[in-house]
């Protein structure tokens, strides 16, 4: 059986899907897998060993001419290449109106949440199976239950495996005292102030672990830079693509990130990982992994580094713990 994926974005998004593969994997090995993903999101997918061809839209860039020759090029060659693969089912695990019509372009049967279970009721409309599932469920859960359903399964919740591994590569510092500070996201109410992720790193440097931090536009860049200034043990990686970022949070010991997508990441690695929520709520999107951890800001309340780091050293021992149990 031959399936596509459709989950297009954000990365996230596209992390929250890899345990719903990963219980196909185990209850359905006659099904093989190819996703169809936003552009920038391609080398995250490529993560998982059970993804055999990864299929890219442009929604983003294709918004900005919507009627440029080039937009209706890249959208036939895509319709011609979905086609083409003769898929037997199409999952469509995002439930918008746009990864709808991705998913009606491969001309195969359609599953996807039914109207009370998906982001957008309308895109209902265009499956041919549609599922029940709680909107009250971590995003994660929900994906796999929708999986199990159009699979027919049963997924096993006493685990959660992402099934992904670091890409290879990475550099030759990081190592079980490394300690990767991820401090840019898409909102500026999301960012930590950087005099807080300065007493982060000086903390860290006095328990003996290496900071690492990188950025990928000009804001970024000023505040690891600051970071690196204030505290000199700090390795700055400079801007980088996306699978050499990945291949060293991969290998690195303790993750500490803002609300952003590469959290997600470091938590589905099965890495010791905090994430510090601002202004937003994680909720039933927040990151899950066995090493996670969620910090939430009161209203009017700040998260301090030292509360932190107090986190970060309760996560470490429990890895090395779980570690040397052999559970991990």
């Amino acid at each position: 059986m031959k399936v596509l994926i459709v989950k297009t974005s954000s990365m996230g998004d596209v992390i929250h899907t890899f345990p719903a593969v990963e219980d196909a994997r185990r209850n359905r090995p006659d099904v093989s897998f190819d996703w169809c993903v936003e552009e920038a999101f391609a080398g995250i997918v490529a993560l998982h060993p059970a993804i055999a061809t990864i299929h890219t839209v442009a929604i983003r860039r294709w918004r900005t001419s919507p009627h440029g020759p080039s937009t209706w090029r890249e959208a036939a060659a895509l319709r011609r290449a979905l086609r083409d693969c003769r898929y037997d089912l199409v999952i469509d695990a995002q439930g918008l109106l746009k990864s709808a019509l991705v998913a009606k372009l491969a001309a195969a049967p359609i599953a996807g949440f039914d109207r009370l279970s998906a982001r957008e009721p309308s895109a209902t409309l265009f499956y041919d199976r549609r599922y029940a599932v709680s909107r009250d469920l971590h995003a994660i859960e929900r994906t796999r239950r929708l999986f199990g359903l159009a699979l027919g399964y049963e997924p096993d919740f006493s685990g959660l495996e992402s099934g992904i591994v670091p890409p290879a590569g990475g550099s030759t510092f990081v190592g079980e005292k490394t300690a990767f500070l991820l401090h840019g996201t898409s909102r500026e109410d999301k960012k930590w102030p950087v005099g807080d992720w300065i007493e982060t790193a000086r903390l860290l440097v006095e328990r003996g672990m290496m900071p690492i931090t990188t950025w990928s536009n000009d804001r970024e860049k000023a505040v690891a830079e600051a970071i690196a200034e204030a505290v000199p043990q700090t390795v700055l990686v400079p801007k980088s693509p996306l699978a050499e970022i990945a291949a060293i949070i991969g290998r690195s010991a303790l993750v500490i990130g803002a609300d952003t997508g590469l959290a997600h990441l470091a938590s589905a690695f099965g890495l010791p990982t905090i994430a510090v929520f601002l202004a937003t709520e994680p909720g039933l999107t927040g990151p899950r992994g066995p090493f996670s951890s969620t910090l939430l800001a009161a209203p009017g309340s700040r998260i301090a580094p030292a509360e932190v780091v107090a986190e970060a050293e309760k996560l470490l021992e429990r890895h090395v713990h779980d570690l040397a149990a052999g559970r991990r």
